[in-house]
């Protein structure tokens, strides 16, 4: 069976990261493995990934077979990339010192594509969170309209019962008045 580059799961229930890990095709997911090269964790934004290039690169070219996850991952940090340019080189297509040049090109770009990701996260989080203070503030001025509103309300009240006591008792008066004139 081929040596297979796959990852291994680890962590709790509903926060797993996973170990980069050459093994044998016959072995278990979370079983024996010949060489741990590296981590991913796929719970960050954008998700961590921890590889020993070279290692990964070696493997490769000695046939390791990735699964279709690592060849993802491995394609992502640029690993498959840098074994096509290899294989230019030995074909005689250009020579490593060309083979570099390119393979740092890519390698900036990727970086520059990764830092706009990240800062855009990090921009459109803080929109985020000034939009939900702001919607904060108007729920805030609204209930404050709305409890001042009720208080002047109750104060109202307040107010219109002693006045109509005060005239209910004057008409009380006036009325015993009229009634003692009338005998």
């Amino acid at each position: 069976m081929p040596v297979k580059m796959r990852l291994a799961r680890h962590g709790r229930k509903r926060n797993a990261f996973y170990y980069i890990v050459v093994a044998d095709g016959r072995a278990p997911r979370d079983g024996n493995f010949i060489e741990r090269i590296g981590d991913y964790n796929p719970n960050t934004n954008p998700a961590t990934i921890n590889l020993d290039f070279e290692k990964a690169l070696n493997w490769l070219q000695n046939g390791a077979q990735p699964t279709d996850t690592m060849k993802a991952i491995l394609s992502y940090e640029g690993v498959l990339y840098k074994k096509h340019l290899q294989g230019g080189v030995t074909k005689g297509s250009f020579d490593q010192v060309e083979a570099e040049k390119r393979f740092d090109k890519w390698k900036q770009e990727k970086e520059a594509k990764i830092q706009d990701k990240r800062n855009n996260l990090a921009k459109s989080a803080s929109q985020l969170h000034a939009e939900k203070l702001k919607q904060e503030r108007k729920v805030n001025e609204a209930r404050l309209e709305e409890i001042s509103r009720k208080n002047s309300e109750l104060l109202a009240k307040a107010n219109a019962p002693e006045q109509t006591e005060e005239t209910t008792s004057e008409e009380a008066v006036a009325d015993v008045s009229e009634e003692n004139s009338a005998e």
